[in-house]
């Protein structure tokens, strides 16, 4: 299964395809999952976070949600950058979508009550090649520390 998955996120098949759904969450989860490592302090915090927003995103179980992010870690290592990821998901999710996800990115950065440059860094990579604009991005993020 996570050979497939990889082979199907990896493609340079220009046919844009739907993905299948567990597909798309496990690309978004990865997503979420590089944000939190950015820093290189991948806390329990942030794992139980990726957990919760998965099954709020997604409308999962927290069991569900732990499973999605276990297969997300491992892609996140296999992948050889983020752009991969985000032209994936830029040609096949919407623009509201697409900002939801910098939303759930923030949560996960911010779980454990710190602000790491490397992990805003990375999240401004992801806005500015999903399309999502700085102040769409400031907008997610001032929600979230607003909870």
């Amino acid at each position: 299964m996570f050979r497939n998955l990889l082979d199907r996120l990896f493609t340079d098949d220009p046919s844009p395809r739907p993905l299948a759904t567990d597909d798309a969450e496990v690309a978004v989860a990865a997503l979420l999952v590089r944000v939190a490592r950015a820093d290189d302090h991948y806390h329990q915090t942030e794992k139980r976070r990726i957990d919760e927003v998965l099954a709020e995103l997604h409308g999962l179980g927290l069991a569900d949600a732990a499973e999605r992010r276990l297969v997300a870690e491992m892609i996140e290592a296999e992948a050889p950058d983020t752009v991969r990821f985000t032209r994936l998901i830029k040609d096949r999710v919407s623009l509201e979508d697409r900002a939801a996800i910098i939303g759930a990115m923030w949560e996960i950065s911010l779980a454990d009550n710190h602000r790491s440059a490397n992990e805003e860094t990375a999240i401004r990579l992801v806005s500015a090649l999903l399309g999502v604009t700085d102040r769409d991005s400031a907008l997610q993020r001032r929600r979230v520390a607003g909870r």
